[in-house]
């Protein structure tokens, strides 16, 4: 199968250190161009990876022949713009998560993406590690017994005022960046979709983005309780609680990077059943590999749009929930697939 030909748009941490290796690595990938502003840095990316083209503004990349498939690390203010920008080019799209700010933005994806016929998705990683694919097995056969609880962290530290992050014009804050992974990991697990949400949110005084959440979303028969935080020491964890058992995650979201990714399993009784241990599977190699095999026709794209959007629907009812006077927010649509 000939390799999808990727264009990258733009420089970002991300892609120097996790995509673009990660195209190196998958058997249907080639990177044959980049665009960025800053030809300097870019120079020294292109070199280090072999790209052969760099292109210094991102529309002379989306112009480019050569260009298959683009993947856009940009900030979340702009990945809508650039995503419909690169469909009206003709190209394919991955664009980092959250691929919008708000979920009625993602209607506008679909809706091109369906005049196009290209194929367009949000750059989870996450629903594509075999630790995942494990814990919906086992939710499925019931191995825990009823789901009632989920408890989910994930904290970092970052106060540099001028990282994406902390800057709230380019959708900077603990919940676009971080709070979508314990939504979405949940979500693909258990295939439902929640109802409604509670949430407490502590913005920073100087950046004014939400540095801090404490989130509740009722899926009906179980809830997800998970906090946030863009200022609190690096933690990560998911913990499933069942009638019969629990299972557990420690490095659920940076799989290798974090920690090793481990999945604990155990009964009622809190004895140990099973802990599988996924030392060399790597995420951003296994979500290229689906794009690419979706783009040539051998496979669905394994995280659709409309999945993105109720996603970006449930942070959307978390924000409804958190802003202001305490309430609860009822989700409307959506859906896994």
């Amino acid at each position: 199968m000939e390799p999808v030909r990727w264009g990258v748009l733009g420089n970002a941490k991300i892609a120097r250190e996790h995509l673009i290796p990660a195209m190196l690595l998958a058997r249907n990938a080639r990177v044959v161009a980049l665009a960025s502003r800053d030809d300097v840095a870019a120079r020294e990316v292109c070199t280090r990876f072999a790209i052969p083209r760099l292109h210094s503004g991102y529309e002379d990349l989306l112009a480019d022949p050569a260009v298959e498939a683009v993947y856009i690390p940009l900030p979340t203010s702009m990945h809508v713009e650039w995503t419909l920008a690169a469909i009206a080019a003709g190209k394919h799209v991955l664009c980092e998560k959250p691929i919008a700010m708000h979920a009625t933005e993602v209607d506008r994806l679909i809706a091109a993406r369906d005049a196009s016929g290209l194929v367009v998705g949000e750059g989870f990683m996450v629903v594509h590690h075999p630790q995942w694919l494990q814990v919906r097995d086992l939710l499925a056969a019931g191995r825990i017994g009823r789901v009632r609880l989920v408890e989910s962290t994930f904290t970092y530290f970052n106060v540099d005022p001028r990282n994406m992050r902390n800057r709230l014009e380019l959708g900077g804050g603990a919940l676009r960046d971080i709070g979508v992974y314990p939504v979405v990991t949940v979500r693909t697990a258990t295939g439902r979709e929640p109802v409604s949400a509670l949430a407490r949110i502590e913005r920073d005084p100087t950046f004014g983005t939400d540095r801090m959440a404490w989130c509740r979303l009722d899926f009906g028969d179980f809830e997800l309780s998970f906090h946030v935080s863009t200022q609190l020491a690096r933690r990560q964890q998911v913990t499933f609680h069942g009638e019969q058992g629990w299972i557990r995650l420690d490095a659920p979201f940076n799989a290798g990077v974090y920690d090793v990714a481990r999945v604990i399993v155990r009964n009622e009784n809190g004895k140990p059943q099973e802990e599988s241990i996924y030392p060399t599977a790597n995420h951003y190699v296994l979500l290229v590999e689906n794009f690419g095999d979706a783009v040539r026709g051998k496979a669905a794209l394994g995280f659709t749009l409309e999945s993105s959007r109720a996603n970006q629907r449930a942070i959307d009812m978390l924000f409804e929930a958190g802003e202001g006077v305490a309430q609860c927010a009822t989700a409307t649509g959506g859906g896994v697939s």
